[in-house]
């Protein structure tokens, strides 16, 4: 029987300017989707009466109807497969919500659309009433579990692993084309060589070694997979998370320490001393009601969120990532006296002589 495939929700690559040096491209390309740390990711359901329940047909201008494969059943499993991965111990939690105003994540059920997801940061491009993930088949079904652990990887930032330029696969092309074209994917040539064919540049991927055990890797049949060859017969990963997934995502995403973040006063600078990859937080509370701008200075590339506690949680407010760019990431956003808004400063890498350091005015 031929493997259900998950897919990416395709997104165009992030693209950077020409001339940039080498270490600072690899910095921009391995982060570029990655949340920072400390995020909670709300996610909410969609349910098949008022979500979801119609789909537009490429290049038509027609929409389809589709059936509707969600349950409590369902999300049970989901939600189950976001706590193992929150039990980990990672920095970044889960918390559903029931209206998708308040949600990043947001999971339909869709039968006959596939299992898909936004990867990391991705997410935030979709609009409000779309869904940034969905699951096309049964997860109660025996060995459909992994399928919504490897699309809650995808939401974490993390990539397919097949599709490692250190796997050194050799593939059969045609027969993976056949393969993918037939049922019960019904995929197209263009959607095959994303997903599959495609090899990623080695900063985008999971890590500097291929883990065929990864929950990020896909099943594949005899046949489709010419080396290693010890893979001509079958590639069968277990469909659970590997100890280089956990590695990875920890790597990314440390635990976070209960400690309250120094305060970040208006019109002070705070210096930024940070390594590649390293993270700074800060808490601000406004001393009057009005619009603030929070913002970087220095020859850095960083990503700058600034979160607002509601109901004892940070709660997205506002992000830009500046990395690539000759700018600073300026975010102005109107703060209310008497709230607390938390402020993350995340740097790819620094790239100038000058020192970094972030400021609220």
């Amino acid at each position: 029987m031929t493997a259900r495939y998950c897919s990416l929700a395709q997104q165009p690559a992030p693209a950077f300017a020409p001339g940039l040096a080498a270490e600072r491209l690899s910095a921009l390309i391995g982060g570029s989707r990655m949340w920072v740390n400390g995020t909670v990711l709300h996610y909410c359901f969609f349910d098949g009466d008022t979500d979801g329940s119609v789909i537009p047909v490429p290049g038509s201008g027609q929409s389809r109807r589709v059936s509707w494969v969600g349950g409590e059943e369902q999300r049970d499993v989901v939600r189950g497969c976001f706590k193992e991965w929150r039990d980990l111990g990672i920095g970044v939690t889960f918390t559903e919500v029931g209206d998708r105003s308040e949600a990043e994540l947001r999971i339909g059920f869709q039968l006959g659309d596939g299992s898909w997801s936004a990867v990391g940061r991705d997410a935030l491009q979709f609009g409000l009433a779309e869904r940034t993930m969905n699951f096309g088949w049964d997860l109660t079904a025996p060995g459909e579990r992994g399928t919504a652990l490897h699309e809650i990887g995808h939401a974490l930032g993390m990539l397919h692993e097949h599709q490692s330029p250190f796997a050194g696969i050799h593939w059969d092309d045609e027969a993976v084309y056949a393969d993918l074209a037939g049922p019960p994917n019904f995929w197209s040539r263009d959607r095959t060589f994303f997903n599959i064919l495609r090899k990623l540049a080695p900063d985008e991927v999971n890590g500097s070694v291929w883990d065929p055990q990864s929950i990020m890797e896909y099943p594949f049949e005899a046949g489709l997979i010419l080396e290693p060859e010890q893979f001509h017969a079958g590639l069968n990963p277990p469909g659970t998370l590997s100890a280089a997934d956990k590695e990875y995502v920890l790597r990314w995403y440390p635990p976070t320490e209960p400690v309250r973040p120094p305060a970040l006063v208006p019109f002070r600078s705070a210096p930024l001393g940070l390594g590649p990859g390293e993270q700074a937080d800060f808490t601000v509370e406004p001393p009057e009601t009005r619009d603030y701008t929070v913002g970087t200075f220095g020859d850095s590339d960083t990503v700058v969120v600034v979160f607002e506690e509601r109901d004892g949680e940070p709660r997205y407010l506002s992000g830009l990532d500046d990395g690539g760019t000759p700018h600073n990431a300026t975010i102005r956003a109107r703060l209310v006296k008497g709230r607390r808004y938390f402020v993350r400063v995340r740097l790819y890498s620094a790239w100038g002589s000058g020192e970094t350091a972030v400021m609220c005015w």
